[in-house]
């Protein structure tokens, strides 16, 4: 799947996508400078210009706006195109490496509040463990439906993923200067590596 291929699924066209990336940027605007919980559904959608019937067509509650990840689905159709030969945890982190590749770094600090906002508020933190699990099991459904075994599955996917997400959470509360893609994408090293090592793989 080439770049511009996957822009297009994620990002998607239209009027719809247009507004629910809207109401995503003023929520987390509004997160942002005065509370998750502070923030109601009334005040996003007032900054939006649109209804409150509109917020709920898009997304079923609040905390929705902030886990809400066009990225799964192209995600696992990425995975389950790598070589099926590969053991499960090399065709999930090379899935997950060539999709990182394709997506535009973000050019302003939004995904970085977004992060430390989920980070700093403890029932989004614990729903992004939530919300990893969603993304797993679409990963597992791909790797299963290429002939890997369920067992197997479950633990790359589960490995690259805690892996990721420990990368991203610290990526947001330590700012280095390195880019998201390449913190994603160094994390992914170390689990390759590591799991060449356990292989006994030069």
């Amino acid at each position: 799947m080439s770049k511009k291929m996957l822009e297009t699924n994620i990002r998607g066209m239209g009027k719809a996508a247009a507004t629910k990336a809207l109401l995503q940027e003023r929520a987390l605007a509004l997160f942002v400078r005065q509370g998750f919980d502070e923030t109601t559904v009334a005040q996003i959608t007032e900054a939006a210009g649109v209804s409150q019937m509109t917020f709920y067509r898009h997304f079923p509650t609040k905390d929705a706006v902030v886990f809400d990840d066009p990225y799964d689905p192209v995600i696992a159709e990425i995975v389950a195109a790598q070589e099926p030969g590969l053991p499960a945890l090399e065709r999930v982190r090379l899935g997950l490496l060539a999709a990182w590749g394709a997506v535009p770094e973000p050019g302003d600090n939004a995904t970085k509040e977004k992060i430390g906002l989920i980070a700093g508020h403890p029932r989004l933190a614990a729903g992004i463990w939530e919300n990893n699990r969603r993304t797993e099991d679409l990963i597992v459904e791909a790797l299963t439906g290429t002939g890997t075994g369920r067992f197997e599955a479950r633990v790359a996917a589960g490995a690259c993923l805690g892996g990721l997400t420990a990368a991203l959470l610290d990526w947001a509360s330590e700012p280095d200067g390195q880019e998201l893609g390449e913190r994603m994408c160094a994390a992914l090293a170390v689990m390759g590596a590591s799991d060449r090592a356990l292989r006994g793989d030069r």
